[in-house]
């Protein structure tokens, strides 16, 4: 795609900021807009798998990134209540030889910030009004021709609405959100992912920001609250009561917050059309996804860094043949991801009577070298494929 054309990036949240980067290494100009007055992401932690660090890296920003992040040793899956391993993931050194890229623990804001400085022009409080074709109108009635809009609004997102209707569907798991300082815990956790799987609910816990924090995620089935946003505040009580009787480790982890945000979980329908015109969708945008498998940002991620290797010397009357490569192929994508996800909602919240099966099962899934078809999954190579 020539210098002179510009592509508008609706959203600076990940997905976005992170095809701002992609698409100005490749020489292409790029303008985010933003409907926030300021930018922030949301005070939570975040999993950073390989086949999202291999593109950071390739970024540039691996180095900003990897000063307040974690590399952690594994990931253990743990029974409720007594703590007792169902089976590991080996991370940190063995991970980066087997995959090439490291696996990290971090603070969205560390990450959202170490994308910001590359991402060049960020326009705040541009709120996009209209959609006509390339060119978008904002509140005040100012109008931005582009070559290409790409629509990384989120779950919420209005340029998906005009593909197809939203239809969020409630899955009735609620997930509570929080962070403590890891000094507040006279035992406190290992270097590690931890998951304690139990009935009706699980309990995930990790550190970030070098360690000083722990970031840790509640999920419970069950429950009428329907409020599809992250950061709705919730009642701490409500989480020491549903794990009252759960391990120790979980019990201190709840103990020493204060805060706790919580957060619906809705399923959407998979969409058949990522793209209409020069309207393409990215992230959370084009596939909602539940986070049971750490793989939400990911996936945005490689959408990311997707869009900008199809796009780049791309003219005109080849954009529409270069989207329709970047929808097949990240569609497929996406699905196996999806599928991998849904195992983990149907497992993860089994009876006691059920939990013996599934731990046989998980404990070899979890070995690290069956993570190859996620970890080793390069998003850049797959969308430039001739096969493809």
């Amino acid at each position: 795609m020539p210098d002179e054309r510009i592509i508008a990036i609706v959203g600076a949240g990940l997905a976005g900021l992170t095809a701002a980067n992609a698409l100005r290494r490749r020489g292409i100009r790029t303008v985010v807009l933003e409907q926030a007055d300021e930018v922030r992401e949301v005070g939570a932690g975040i999993q950073l798998s390989p086949n999202a660090t291999r593109a950071l890296h390739r970024l540039g920003i691996g180095p900003s990134l990897s000063a307040g992040a974690v590399r952690p040793e594994r990931i253990t899956m743990r029974r409720w209540r007594d703590g007792s391993v169902i089976g590991q993931t080996e991370l940190g050194a063995a991970c980066e030889a087997a995959y090439g890229a490291p696996y990290y623990t971090a603070h969205r804001a560390d990450l959202h910030r170490a994308l910001l400085a590359g991402a060049g022009t960020v326009r705040l409080g541009a709120q996009v009004t209209g959609y006509d074709g390339a060119t978008l109108t904002l509140a005040g009635g100012e109008r931005i021709e582009a070559e290409l809009v790409i629509a990384a609004d989120g779950i919420h997102s209005a340029a998906r609405r005009l593909i197809s209707p939203d239809r969020p569907r409630y899955t009735g798991v609620t997930v509570y959100r929080g962070l403590v300082p890891a000094a507040a815990l006279d035992d406190p956790p290992p270097r590690e992912v931890n998951i304690w799987l139990g009935p009706g609910r699980h309990f995930v816990c990790y550190p970030v920001s070098g360690g000083r924090l722990l970031s840790f995620v509640a999920a419970r089935s069950g429950d009428d609250w329907r409020g599809e946003s992250w950061t709705e505040p919730a009642q701490l009580e409500d989480v020491v009561e549903a794990y009252g009787d759960w391990d120790a480790g979980v019990r201190r982890v709840i103990a020493a917050a204060t805060t706790v945000t919580r957060w619906a979980l809705h399923d959407r329908e998979h969409l058949t059309t990522w793209h209409t015109g020069r309207l393409v969708l990215a992230g959370d945008a084009a596939h909602p996804m539940l986070p049971l498998g750490a793989q939400g940002a990911n996936q945005a991620i490689e959408d990311a860094v997707a869009l900008a290797a199809v796009l780049r010397d791309t003219t005109p009357g080849e954009l529409p043949g270069r989207l329709d490569r970047y929808q097949r192929v990240r569609q497929a994508r996406v699905a196996s991801v999806i599928d991998s996800v849904k195992d983990k909602t149907r497992t993860h919240h089994v009876t006691d009577e059920q939990a013996s099966e599934r731990d046989a099962q998980m404990r070899e899934s979890m070995l690290l070298t069956n993570q190859g078809w996620l970890y080793g999954y390069d998003a850049e190579a797959a969308v430039l494929d001739p096969a493809a």
